[in-house]
């Protein structure tokens, strides 16, 4: 039994969640707070295994109790924001402070319907995360050869890359990992509209590459890293001798949209033995058969390992369907996806520091 504690100051939200979360048999909920001072108190009293919480409540804001409760007495912390360009962005400082997923609010833009299963979703995948408090940014990693000469002639190349609970952290150190001269990067990364365009500037901001939410028809090129839309599907298609990607609505897949299997069944598709596919920390399976779909194509593909996933879902369930070439620790991959381009075996032992 998950138990759960509910902290909003809106009396008709906190119904609300209440009545969704109760349907579950594997949810209890113990409490609810209007506000972080009579949560510190609850918390301490009822020992929650997850709390939801708002992140604009009176005497004290959402992010302001988060970061106190992380150092002081870390829990798993899903994050309800209400669909603004503000609040996307103190949503993304809450990932950055630990919490472990970030969800709209049920209001206007988002109806209970919209936010229940995703919320039940979360709820669970909160329960089984490694709890990770606020650290310094990933450092980027240092390569052992020259960038420029890693990435000889993979200009016709795509990586894929597919992430959910914990994949802000984790995409943010793979690109870091990524020259200015990679090739395009396409991914997905389960989070509500707004929200994305709000990672995909915070990533354009720390790493080497020009990231940025993908629009319809955007050409995916070296040095590029397109973000799918929150509430869109991208899918990886070709145009004369280039790579576009194309942003479409369509049924939710795995209750996600975007979602990492329509992605990655679409580049399996389009490019197969020239993409590389990475699928990262998360809760369920999407992904899972789309990086299959990779593998049979000819692309070399990843996933993260257990112990560095805050989520083992996805890259369990790849791994356990033999979608998954290698299994690495986070820090190893960038590394690996930039060995994986490579066709000339003297590229190969230079990247990994043996003779050319």
């Amino acid at each position: 039994m998950i138990r759960v504690l509910v902290v909003d100051d809106s009396a008709v939200v906190r119904k609300v969640i209440v009545e969704e979360l109760s349907r579950h048999r594997d949810i209890e909920i113990v409490g609810t707070a209007v506000d972080p001072f009579a949560a510190r108190d609850k918390i301490v009293e009822l020992k929650p295994d997850v709390v939801t919480l708002d992140l604009e409540m009176p005497r004290m804001d959402g992010l302001s109790f988060l970061a106190r409760l992380m150092k002081h007495h870390p829990l798993p912390v899903v994050v309800l924001s209400s669909l603004t360009p503000k609040n996307s962005e103190l949503a993304l400082k809450a990932l950055e402070l630990g919490a472990v997923e970030v969800l709209c609010k049920p209001g206007a833009s988002y109806s209970t319907k919209d936010i229940a299963q995703p919320l039940v979703n979360a709820i669970r995948a909160a329960a089984s995360a490694r709890v990770r408090p606020a650290t310094a940014p990933p450092a980027r990693p240092a390569f052992v050869a020259a960038p420029e000469r890693l990435l000889a002639q993979t200009t016709h190349k795509v990586i894929a890359i597919g992430a959910s609970t914990g994949g802000t952290r984790a995409i943010e150190s793979v690109l870091l990992g990524m020259p200015a001269t990679a090739p395009g990067i396409v991914i997905v990364q389960h989070m509500p509209e707004h929200f994305t365009a709000s990672f995909a500037r915070r990533l354009n901001e720390v790493t080497a590459l020009e990231v940025r939410e993908a629009a319809d028809q955007d050409h995916v090129i070296p040095g590029t890293a397109l973000i799918a839309p929150g509430n869109r599907h991208m899918v990886l298609a070709r145009s004369g001798g280039t790579y576009l990607v194309r942003i479409k609505d369509g049924p939710r897949v795995h209750y996600q949209r975007p979602s990492v299997d329509v992605l990655f069944h679409s580049v399996a598709q389009t490019a197969g033995r020239n993409a590389v596919g990475v699928l990262l920390t998360g809760m369920g399976a999407d992904g899972a058969r789309g990086l299959l779909a990779m593998r049979e194509s000819g692309a070399p593909t990843i996933a993260q390992d257990e112990a560095s996933c805050v989520v083992y879902g996805m890259p369990k369930e790849a791994v356990k369907i033999g979608a998954a070439g290698q299994v690495l620790p986070l820090e190893a991959i960038p590394q690996a996806v930039l060995l994986a381009l490579q066709h000339d075996p003297a590229c190969r032992r230079a990247a990994a520091g043996g003779e050319a």
